[in-house]
């Protein structure tokens, strides 16, 4: 039995790493979270381990890289096939139970938690099955219901949001007044991820506020051959006019100050009934958000806006109003909670030592910008793997069979020059290829990944079967 500590886990979709005021942000406004990175730390050097959804979730909930665990696109979801950090806290006799969007196969695979509150799994247990079809990627056309659905307005998206926060919240008072064993709560919100519509009172927040332009592009990687095909592939914004492009940035800004809000709640029950105390709270995003910087709009590609997360850690024992700048990552959330709740590790419970670190060690420790940290990408618009290495200044992006990308973010934060090609910065390349091969071996990862793909293509009846399919086509993922 734990030592009585809880840990509450929230995460928001979509969420841009720089989308708060506690990181500087000039116009969003976010006092919850405000509040919650002053209690404890934000690690302003956050990554996911996937730029997209599905693969994120899994690597978040298993501790494993996505090569390792082989969930390697949005419709090759987690099914209890590894273990999660719910399954090793209901070992330790703990409850773990979870509210909101899960994104695995389905709730009879036994992903951990038990309840699972207003489950949001991928669409049938298939999912996105059109990001399969990788060699070649063809078309996505639902890339201009982007542009299409903008401004103040109501989505499905916002109701569900509100029931997961009162799913969340009814639990949380109904174990104050029932007592019960140490838990773990995850709350998982769909907002501030696309269609960008805020509920208007929220929209109506940023009506006037004087927005920060989107970062312009003026580097020299967009004709990069394999970056250029999932640019081609999710071409949003050409959909997009300079009226659509103003109302989609301030309905991102309101979803952020609407999931905040909701988030106050979670916490205010928290609060009310007696766990504020004895809780580890961290809150997280699978991935980032592009919001129109160099004409790039959702995720799925290695750029800062895209690969970066918020990460924000308070609790027990954890120092207030710290800043960390070690790089930190999501496969380091399975030890976290393990550390935060004491919970032993169990001789044989996983294949191999997990990758990751707990961030209350890290947020104890002195900063070590030169940690590594890994992210990959096989998912749709992409015609090989990408592998993203951060280390100290420097960024590696190696797509594997086409020509790699190195940024010095030092020196040029907003990743203009691609400094891969240039003699000076040969010795960097290599120390940069050498630690990513460090951590997974690219090549034999891309060739599994594609093997895998064209295994569950013939599983959902092949290609051409997949591109027939009616209703899998979606920009964003149905609620139900």
């Amino acid at each position: 039995m734990a030592d009585g500590r809880n840990f509450l886990l929230i995460v928001a979709d979509e969420f841009a790493r720089n989308a708060l005021g506690c990181a500087g942000h000039p116009v969003v406004q976010t006092p919850n979270l405000d509040r919650l990175a002053a209690r404890g730390v934000r690690f302003s050097q956050a990554y996911t381990a996937s730029p997209i959804c599905v693969p994120a979730r899994a690597a978040m909930h298993t501790g494993r890289h996505v090569h390792d665990i082989r969930c390697w696109s949005s419709a090759q979801p987690y099914r209890g096939q590894h273990e999660s950090w719910a399954h090793r806290l209901r070992r330790h006799g703990m409850d773990a139970v979870s509210a909101g969007k899960l994104h695995f196969r389905r709730m009879q695979d036994g992903n951990g938690f038990a309840p699972e509150l207003r489950p949001m799994h991928v669409k049938d247990g298939i999912g996105w099955a059109p990001g399969l079809l990788r060699d070649p990627p063809g078309d996505y056309p639902a890339t201009a219901e982007l542009a299409a659905q903008v401004g103040a307005m109501d989505t499905g998206y916002h109701a569900y949001d509100r029931a997961v926060a009162d799913a969340a919240t009814e639990w949380l008072e109904a174990r104050a007044a029932s007592g019960g064993p140490p838990w773990a709560l995850f709350v998982s919100f769909v907002s501030p991820h696309y269609p960008l519509a805020a509920p208007e009172p929220w929209f109506e927040l940023y009506a006037d506020a004087d927005l920060p332009a989107p970062k312009p592009y003026a580097g020299n990687w967009r004709d990069h051959p394999a970056l250029a095909e999932t640019l081609r592939f999710f071409d949003y914004d050409r959909h997009f006019d300079a009226a659509s492009r103003d109302a989609a940035i301030r309905s991102y800004f309101g979803l952020v100050s609407f999931v905040d809000d909701l988030i106050g709640q979670v916490l205010a029950a928290l609060e009310t009934g007696g766990f504020a105390e004895e809780t580890t709270i961290l809150f997280t995003s699978d991935h980032g958000e592009m919001l129109g910087d160099f004409g790039l709009w959702t995720k799925q590609v290695m750029f800062e806006g895209s690969a970066g997360i918020p990460a924000l850690l308070a609790g027990p024992g954890i120092a207030p109003g710290q800043t960390v700048e070690t790089p930190v990552s999501l496969v380091d959330v399975f030890p976290t909670v393990l550390d935060a709740v004491d919970a032993p590790a169990f001789p044989g419970a996983a294949p191999g030592p997990l990758p990751g670190r707990s961030l209350l060690e890290i947020a104890a420790a002195p900063d070590d910008p030169a940690r590594p940290v890994l992210s990959e990408y096989h998912d749709g618009g992409s015609v090989t793997g990408a592998f993203m290495l951060r280390r100290g200044d420097w960024k590696l992006v190696h797509h594997e069979g086409f020509p790699p990308q190195l940024f010095n973010l030092s020196g040029d934060p907003d990743e203009q020059r691609d400094l891969a090609a240039e003699p000076a910065m040969a010795e960097i390349l290599a120390s940069m290829q050498t630690g990513l091969r460090e951590l997974v071996d690219p090549a034999t990862a891309n060739r599994q990944a594609f093997a895998d793909q064209r295994a569950r293509l013939e599983e959902l009846g092949g290609a051409d079967a997949v591109r027939a399919m009616k209703g899998y086509d979606f920009g964003y993922s149905p609620t139900g």
